[in-house]
Formats: structure tokens, sequence, C-alpha cells
């Protein structure tokens, strides 16, 4: 059972009801406390009203202090000063408004591990922590999060992008004895290294210009519980030297502090770089990759276990089609054969992407093979097209020039080629000298680069100059992006 407190019956807890969850809805914290202590609650969801009439953040610390071993979840406006707020009153999370997708079950995962502390259940409890799937491959991850859920190693969570990491150390936390305590998030790449310093350890009044109070940095905020890096290989090597003594010395101090801290939270990071490689080029330090990899658990790409296909898409149905107002909506055998097959480089996280398409575009109550290839070939006519016209640039956007020389780069360099003379026959075994072979194949780290440089000027093209479309079509972050562009030179 979860309990809502809200100004009104809104979009929560029409939110939770369709995606089958028990719901008590009570407008004011006044009401809440006597039912908290009559009734048997997983969790709480509290609506933080900012500009209306309804519960204030003063109401959510009294819950907090009353039940403070009750999962509490805030929910407001996407604001990041209410944000930090809500979490220093005593949430252990905040959603924002309106809530995304897969955002709910996420948040809730600390009370759906606290359930079954309780009354054992089968394999789907894994499976509202994010762990879908029945595959010898997936069965094995989570064995190995159950193994090292109790402890205290820092654990390091690798695995291509759209995997699922952040789902993993979720669930390892769920399990841990600390599934009670913050789950804190920390993305190594969405903020600067002034930011992240900051945003991370916190700061004292009058550290800067304009700290007129001190804040609570990410780690004070995680305090009893897990904190999780995502992406850490995106840190600069400023940061990574921080980091390090955070981990090995487990001591911080705030900015424009003297007081040394000590940090009592479970370290988790993840990444999806060949992160081996980069200590070996030198761009991460090689002692900070042994504390971060003390324990590592390898999620497998969705290639490698598409046995669990059609039980990701057939989950996730059930949570759109209710979102949707269309509950009788079903897939036909032959559509999940089609998904099966599918390539999904995007991983776990394309395949949901494309299911909500299905969901939102279905006509009829089924979804067939023609729907998903439909939406397939769409799909692949998008990222396929012509750059559009260039006019009618936003503002300081610039028009990508349209020269011989970016054609040549974003098509490959067949014109080269065809104007130097035929490759070597190298499959039917035609004989061509050392000279001959040299001239037409390159190491393979320059093709890698050329193709890397390819990729990104075809993203700018088809972007028209946006520079965020272009990080989200490549699926990387902006700042990878920016030193990616620096790299090869492109203005």
């Amino acid at each position: 059972m979860l309990l809502v407190t809200a100004a009104e019956q809104s979009e929560l807890s029409t939110a939770l009801a369709e995606r089958g969850f028990g719901v008590t809805w009570l407008p004011d914290v006044e009401r809440a406390l006597p039912k908290l202590e009559e009734q048997l609650v997983d969790a709480v969801l509290f609506e933080v009203a900012t500009n209306r009439p309804g519960p204030s953040l003063d109401g959510l610390g009294r819950i907090s202090e009353h039940f403070p071993d009750l999962p509490l979840v805030a929910c407001g406006a996407p604001e990041a000063e209410l944000s930090r707020r809500a979490l220093a009153a005593g949430a252990s999370e905040f959603l924002s408004l309106p809530l995304g997708s897969g955002a709910l079950e996420l948040a809730l995962a600390p009370a759906l591990a606290r359930r079954r502390s309780i009354t054992p259940e089968s394999a789907h409890v894994d499976q509202k922590l994010g762990l879908l799937g029945d595959s010898a491959r997936m069965t094995g991850v989570r064995e190995r999060i159950r193994r090292v859920a109790g402890g205290t190693a820092t654990v390091l969570v690798r695995g291509e992008t759209g995997t699922g990491k952040e789902l993993a150390a979720r669930a390892l936390h769920a399990e841990s004895p600390r599934r009670d305590k913050p789950f804190i998030r920390v993305h190594a790449s969405a903020l600067p290294d002034a930011l992240l310093e900051s945003e991370l350890f916190g700061y004292e009044k009058g550290a800067f210009t304009g700290a007129t109070a001190r804040k609570q940095g990410r780690v004070e905020l995680a305090e009893g519980g897990t904190l999780f890096f995502d992406e850490i290989g995106e840190l600069s090597p400023t940061m990574q030297v921080k980091l390090l003594r955070l981990i090995q010395e487990r001591e911080y101090e705030r900015l424009g502090g003297t007081q040394t801290l000590r940090a009592d939270v479970r370290f988790v990071a993840a990444t999806h770089r060949d992160v081996e490689h980069m200590v070996e080029v030198g761009t991460f330090r090689e002692d900070l990759f042994y504390r971060l990899n003390v324990v590592t658990v390898w999620l497998p790409p969705l290639r490698s276990r598409r046995d669990d296909i059609a039980l990701i898409a057939e989950h996730y149905l059930a949570l759109f089609r209710a979102a949707n107002g269309k509950p009788c909506l079903s897939f036909e055998d032959a559509a999940l054969r089609a998904l099966v097959a599918q390539r999904w480089p995007g991983n776990v996280r394309q395949l949901v992407n494309f299911v909500e398409r299905l969901v939102v575009l279905a006509q009829g109550t089924s979804i067939g093979a023609d729907d998903v290839r439909r939406h397939t070939e769409e799909q692949m006519a998008f990222l396929t097209q012509a750059a559009a016209p260039q006019d009618g640039l936003a503002k300081g956007e610039q028009a990508l020039p349209q020269s011989a020389e970016l054609e040549a780069e974003i098509h490959g360099d067949g014109a080269a080629r065809a104007t130097s003379g035929p490759e070597p026959d190298v499959a039917r075994g035609a004989p061509a000298d050392e000279a001959h072979f040299s001239s037409a194949v390159r190491p393979l780290r320059e093709d890698v680069r050329r193709a890397e440089r390819r990729a990104l000027l075809k993203a700018l093209q088809y972007s028209n100059g946006n520079r965020a479309l272009a990080a989200r079509m490549l699926g990387v972050s902006r700042r990878t992006l920016y030193t990616k562009l620096d790299e090869h030179g492109i203005d």
C-alpha cells in the first residue's frame, strides 16, 4: 500500500493507480500521520506544493521525523532548489512532475525490496527493481548483486549504454542493509568541475559569491546510504583526485569550510567506457580505477540475451498501455518474433522507447509484425535522411559548410578510391604487392578515428548544428561531444 499526500487527487494518484499500486490519498500531513500509525504502508509519496496550497516541506520533515525507516519520495516541480530542500528535509528521492517513464518504479524500488524482506516472493520482484530477464546471464547478474549487496566494498557497474546500469545500482542498494537510507545519484558529466565539486561536497555560507547559506552536498545527503556515480569515466583529472581521497580516506570538507567530515556511504560507480584503455593512455587515474573496481558487475547487452526481449517488451507494454488508456492492447506472437529479430544497438533503453512508441501509435487492440516493421523503417528513414535546409537556424548557430570535403567525410572516401584505382581483390585471392596493401589498408586506430569524425559531422549536419540534439543522436553527453569536437578540430 502506498500513501499519497497531495493537495488534490491529481496526476500522482492517477499514475500510481494506473500502474497497479494500492493507493491511499490524504490532502494534508495532519491526516497522514494517524493513518501511518494504524495502517501498514510500503512508502509515502509527498507532493510538495510551491505556488498553490498544499503540503509543504515542513510537513515532509514531520513525516520523516516520526517514521525515519519509511521510504519517503518527494514529488514536485522540476526545480533544483526545491529538489535540494526536499532531500534535506528527509526525502529519500525527488521526482520531477510530470513523471518520466519508469521513474516511479525506480524510486519505489526500496519499498518493493522492503516488502520482499517481509514476504519472500519470486523473481518477479527483481523485475520490478528493473532487472528484467530470465536468461542465464541476467540470473547471474542478480545473483552477483545479492552476494555483494550485504558488504561495504565499492562496486563498479559496467556495460554498454542502455543496458540498465543505474537500475543495477538501485537494485544493489535495495538488496543491501542500507535500503532504508538514501540512494543519491551524481552524474559525473552533467556539470563542470566547479559546480560538480559544490554539488558533491556542499559549501559553507560565504564560500563564494552567491553562497548565502550552508548547503549540504550529495555525500552528506547520502549519509548511511548509497552514493552512485554515474558515467564515472567522464570525470576530469581534477575531480578524479578529489574522488580518490573521498573513497580512500572517507573524508571531505565543504567548500569554504575547515571541518573534516566523515562519509558513511556505500560507493557504487558505473561506466560504459573502456576504463582499462583510459588508464593505459593516461586519461583515468590507475589508483582510482583500482579503488572503484573492487567488485565488478557486468551487464550484458541485449543482443547476447535475446530470450529476454519478449519478456521485457510485454512488461513495458503493460505499463504503457495503462498510462495511455489502452488496457486491452496486446502483442501478437509475430510482433514479438519481429522484436526479437531486431539488433537493438541501444539495448534495453532503445527497446523500451520503441515499445512506448508502438503503444502510443497503436490503433486497434493488438500490435502486429507489420506495426513493428513500419515503425522500424520509419526510424531508419529518419536516421538516414538527407540534411534539412539550414535556413532558419537559431541565433548563434552556424550553418555547416556543404563542401566536397565534408561530403567526403560524411559519406566515406569512396570518391577518392574511385580515382586512385581498384583495391586488391583480397577475398578472391588476387595477388597484390605490399605497397598496394599499404596504400589500401590503414591502421585500425586511424580507421576508427575517421569513422568517429564522420559520425560527428553527420550528427551536426542532421541536427543543423544544434549540439545538444547532436549529442542526443550520438548517445553521448554534451561534455563528451565538445571534447570529441576539439579532438577532431571541428568548430
